[in-house]
């Protein structure tokens, strides 16, 4: 046997493979396409062009010969023929569905079937072919239906239309992460370009403009969006897809509609300009499962975060202005829906701002995680710079969070604080300055401060430090107010301190005790 690799997807038996040992060639009686099977390492053709044969999530499966029968994989043949192929787990049936049987109609300038990673109808479906289109409006109007989808490597530019959707999807999940019901849905490789245009939902499940699929890319210039339900998002891009959005505006009313987000499958948005609010309960202005990067911006979440990261995963900011209203200002965790792969997520801000109406400016749990921040103008109501600790995300008792925050020519205000199986290290370099308190209950599994020379700590309460790290001997840089530090005696970073209690400038102490 050979090519037993990437199996998923397949369907194994006569009925639906066609059973090609016996020849080259095999037809369907109703349509004009040919599929070819070359024997020799199993290459399979369409109207004369190599196959890639891929299973629902997109990813590439491999035919294989057993017993002297070719077994194709039935999704990506049936679907090269023009067939939509389902499966139904409770009845083990496969289904295999002609366009007009899902929509009642033929969609229109249909040029074939969906991609299997992104089901359902649409107005007007380009597949594999290069076209332009201006001035019109196209509504999608009934359940599972985008008003624009582009597959099979296609190519599609969109000067001044406006796409309106309504009618709800059948399947949040498969909206979410592969775009069915989107307004505008570019999957299978294919290429979108969208200009000075408008874009209108109001209905469940239906974002605005989506990338499913690696090569699978929006261009978006000068576009306004607005969607008024739940699960719809702005731009959201899935399974490796890109979209780039210059000087496009987003308003989001419904919950789990974030502006700007990427799903399942590490997504890539990249943003400049522009102004985006969300106004639904749980739709940050960034949700981040992939690559997000904002320039020159302005974000509001009005019942919501301003961003979230969840997993390994990044959001870089640049002069961007963002503002949250509930919970805290960015927070960084790991939850259970398994769309986000475990690992560190990384927020990188320079210049603009961050404001935070409630909690912390910045949270974590169940998660690594790793802030770098640069001349960034920070306001937080709560008084609480930093806070990491367990949530209800993970494991008890393993679900904690490890940050580190890296401060530039950053100042710093509001407390820090860390429970005892959460983990807190503080970098101050180039002139950043920090004005609050480090774990003042001392419930931290470990909290380390290192300044530099020029930095700056600005003690407001008692503080504890497993280690500090000081660039600055003399401890001249450290601004007690009277208030004493204790440090971890047993540390070797401590060694330098001698397990000695000094006194600082300003009557306080730094001084050891035991962990």
């Amino acid at each position: 046997m050979s090519k037993r690799n990437g199996m998923k997807g397949f369907v194994v038996g006569a009925a639906v493979t066609a059973s090609l040992a016996m020849s080259v060639s095999a037809y369907a009686d109703t349509i004009t396409k040919k599929i070819a099977v070359t024997f020799d390492d199993i290459v399979v053709s369409l109207n004369g062009q190599e196959a890639a044969l891929k299973d629902a999530t997109g990813a590439t499966v491999e035919p294989f010969i057993y017993n002297g029968t070719v077994y194709l994989p039935a999704r990506a043949i049936s679907e090269a023929v023009g067939l939509t192929a389902s499966y139904d787990k409770t009845t083990k049936t496969v289904s295999l569905t002609s366009a007009e049987d899902l929509t009642g109609s033929s969609a229109e300038d249909n040029a074939g079937p969906a991609d299997a990673a992104s089901p359902g109808s649409a107005t007007y479906l380009l597949e594999g072919s290069t076209a332009s289109r201006s001035g019109e409006t196209i509504t999608a109007a009934t359940t599972d239906s985008s008003a624009v989808k582009v597959t099979a490597n296609g190519n599609l530019t969109l000067n001044n239309v406006t796409l309106t959707k309504t009618g709800g999807t059948s399947s949040e999940d498969d909206s979410n992460d592969y775009g069915l019901n989107a307004a505008l849905l570019a999957a299978g490789g294919s290429i979108v370009t969208l200009n000075d245009s408008s874009i209108t939902t109001a209905a469940n499940g239906s974002n605005a403009v989506f990338a499913s699929g690696a090569g699978s890319t929006v261009n978006v210039s000068g576009v306004t969006i607005t969607t008024a339900q739940d699960s719809s998002r702005g731009l959201d891009a899935t399974g490796a897809g890109t979209i780039n959005a210059t000087n496009t505006n987003i308003t989001t009313a419904g919950t789990h509609s974030a502006s700007i987000a990427t799903d399942q499958g590490n997504g890539t948005v990249n943003v400049t300009g522009g102004t985006m609010k969300t106004t639904g309960t749980d739709s940050p202005g960034i949700y981040s499962t992939g690559t997000i990067s904002v320039t020159d911006a302005l974000i509001t979440a009005s019942a919501s975060e301003a961003a979230v990261i969840e997993g390994n995963n990044t959001i870089t900011l640049k002069n961007t202005n963002l503002f949250g209203a509930a919970k805290s200002g960015i927070m960084l965790y790991q939850g259970f829906s398994g769309n986000a792969e475990a690992g560190t997520g990384t927020l990188t801000i320079t210049g603009g701002s961050l404001t935070a109406y409630a909690g912390p400016l910045f949270y974590a749990t169940n998660t690594d995680a790793v802030i770098n921040l640069k001349n960034v103008g920070l306001t937080g109501t709560s008084g609480i710079l930093l806070a990491a600790k367990a949530d209800k995300w993970g494991t008890a008792g393993s679900n904690g969070a490890t940050v580190t925050l890296n401060a530039d020519a950053q100042p710093l205000s509001g407390d820090i604080t860390a429970d005892s199986i959460s983990k807190v290290t503080v970098v101050l370099t180039n002139g950043s300055s920090l004005s609050g308190a480090i774990d003042t209950a001392d419930t931290a599994k470990a909290v380390s401060l290192t300044l530099d020379a020029g930095s700056t700590w600005n003690v407001t309460a008692d503080s504890y430090l497993s280690t500090l790290t000081d660039s600055d001997s003399t401890l001249s840089n450290i601004i007690d107010n009277g208030h004493t530090i204790y440090y971890d005696a047993s540390a070797s970073a401590n060694s330098w301190l001698a397990g000695a209690t000094i006194t600082l400038s300003g009557g306080g102490q730094l001084t050891p005790v035991s962990a």
